[in-house]
């Protein structure tokens, strides 16, 4: 038999399925719900937080930043460890770090404890992530049973951060803050004492090649700066000297991280991994997906609570449809046609569908019926994210060579993290700049009704930023449908993690015949 090179006793490496792959999915969900609801779950606790441990208002933005910093900055690292490592580790040691993180923050007597714990959370939520996804790119291989395994991911994945919002809403408003941090620890035990008892990482997909010390630290301090340039853009303006000093320091250190990587023989992330042209569109759809749907759950989160007067708990509760629509979308739309029409086909119309959506949230005013446009709006975003984001999680680690699987799933949480940071600086930049002329222009308003001024002009500057959200989602269309060609996958099993339609210059991985 030939050998592959760079890969981990590749004799051992074979199509039989783990039987025990589908309890295993159960705890990779529960951990991939964990890091996607904490992005938002701490969001609604931190007022209560900021009050509690006396953070100041210029600071309080760090308890976010910390960990979108750690999170965004490591995950490619975090990648490359799963490979090097192997996933079911990665994994495991992810899930106790985030576990001890989290009870570090629950338990802060101050802001420095605070944000050193939210930077613990996002690095091993770096390690932690990249690993999960990969596992299961190596642990699905049967194109309807990965479909419907990464229909239950998509589903999480895009929903996980509304019900953050809920779960948020609820801890701050009947218990406590520090709940929104303690409720990750049950959580993260349960599943990685699943994921020991029960995950079995397939031989011959580990990645023992010598570590790109270079490229981690190039990318790790490329991405930082990026994430932060944009991070500081929504506070401190586009035109602040330290703003754009980090926008130019992440374009030369990734510059440098590309030039790096096609030159050195063991990369931390091999070019042809993000060449490779539906991977690349994927990357990029996603990303610009996230971008629109960041900024729908900061603008539709402060219009529910602040306009219409709702509750968190009420407001978390107001997300439910988004939800509903999201698993209907991923698990009954998503899985049940990726096997039948090719990705494209899901995708383009999935993130049209969502524009739809995000056109009817253009239309909100003070007094806006949610039954009558909220409701509909948050069904079709939903149903379109859903529908899109199944198999875009699939596509991104199909056809990739097993011992490239963790990095090549940290690219997929890169893009979302890096368009995460991009929504909300740049929705919240373009709304603030619209509010602004909102009320520069309507000045005898503010003479006679200054509060019904000040909620018209939000909410203008809240669809303001909507249009462009509607316009991004459109792109991601675009993009979708222009750049992934690959067909349907077959009904046979995927060699390591892709089919066998994936792109032509990919390297397959030599099985044992059964």
């Amino acid at each position: 038999m030939s050998k592959t090179v760079g890969l981990d006793k590749p004799d051992q490496f074979s199509l039989a399925p783990d039987p025990s792959r589908w309890k295993a999915l159960a705890f990779i969900a529960l951990a991939q719900l964990m890091v996607v609801l904490d992005a938002t779950i701490v969001n609604i606790a931190l007022p209560s937080a900021q009050h509690a441990l006396h953070i100041s208002d210029a600071n309080k933005q760090w308890v976010i930043t910390a960990y979108a910093l750690a999170f965004g900055g490591l995950l490619l690292f975090g990648g490359r460890i799963a490979d090097l490592w192997g996933r079911k580790r990665t994994f495991v040691v992810g899930l106790l770090g985030f576990a001890a993180a989290s009870a570090l923050g629950g338990a802060a007597t101050g802001e420095a404890m605070l944000l050193g714990s939210r930077a613990l959370q996002g690095a091993f939520g770096a390690l932690l992530a990249p690993a999960a996804l990969s596992l299961l790119a190596v642990m699905f291989t049967d194109a309807k049973e990965r479909a419907k395994a990464f229909g239950i991911y998509g589903a999480i994945a895009g929903g996980g951060g509304a019900v953050g919002l809920i779960l948020g809403g609820f801890l701050t408003e009947y218990l406590n803050w520090r709940w929104t941090f303690f409720v990750n620890i049950p959580f993260a035990i349960v599943a990685a004492l699943g994921a020991y008892l029960v995950i079995r990482e397939p031989a011959g997909t580990r990645n023992r090649s010598p570590l790109d010390v270079p490229g981690v630290l190039l990318s790790t301090t490329g991405l930082v700066a990026l994430v932060y340039g944009f991070t500081r853009a929504e506070s401190a303006g586009w035109s602040d000297a330290l703003t754009i000093s980090m926008f130019i320091a992440s374009a030369v250190l990734l510059t440098a991280f590309v030039t790096i990587e096609a030159k050195v023989r063991h990369p931390l992330l091999p070019l042809r991994v993000i060449t490779n042209r539906n991977r690349g569109g994927v990357y990029l759809s996603l990303g610009l997906a996230i971008i629109a749907m960041f900024g729908l759950f900061l603008f539709l989160t402060y219009y529910l609570q602040v306009v219409q007067g709702f509750s968190p708990v009420k407001t978390g509760f107001a997300f439910l449809p988004m939800i509903a629509g999201m698993i209907t979308g991923s698990t009954q739309i998503g899985a049940r046609l990726m096997t039948r029409v090719p990705p494209r086909l899901l995708m383009g119309p999935g993130f049209l569908t969502a524009a739809v959506g995000m056109l009817l949230l253009t239309q909100l005013d003070v007094d806006t019926s949610y039954a009558g446009v909220i409701l509909p709006a948050q069904i079709l975003l939903g149903l379109g994210m859903g529908t899109a984001f199944m198999p875009a999680m699939s596509l991104a680690t199909i056809g990739v060579e097993p011992r490239d699987a963790g990095v090549a799933s940290a690219m997929v949480n890169t893009s979302q993290q890096v368009g995460g940071a991009i929504g909300t600086a740049l929705l919240n930049t373009i709304a603030a700049s619209a509010t602004t002329a909102y009320v520069t222009g309507h000045m005898a308003l503010g003479a006679t009704n200054p509060e019904l001024l000040k909620l018209q002009a939000m909410v203008h500057g809240f669809t303001a930023a909507i249009w462009w959200a509607v316009g991004i989602l459109a792109a991601a269309s675009v993009i979708a449908v222009t750049f992934i060609n690959t067909g349907r996958p077959g009904a046979s099993p995927i060699a390591g993690s892709g089919s066998g339609e994936d792109i032509e210059d990919e390297v397959r991985i030599p099985v044992v015949a059964h």
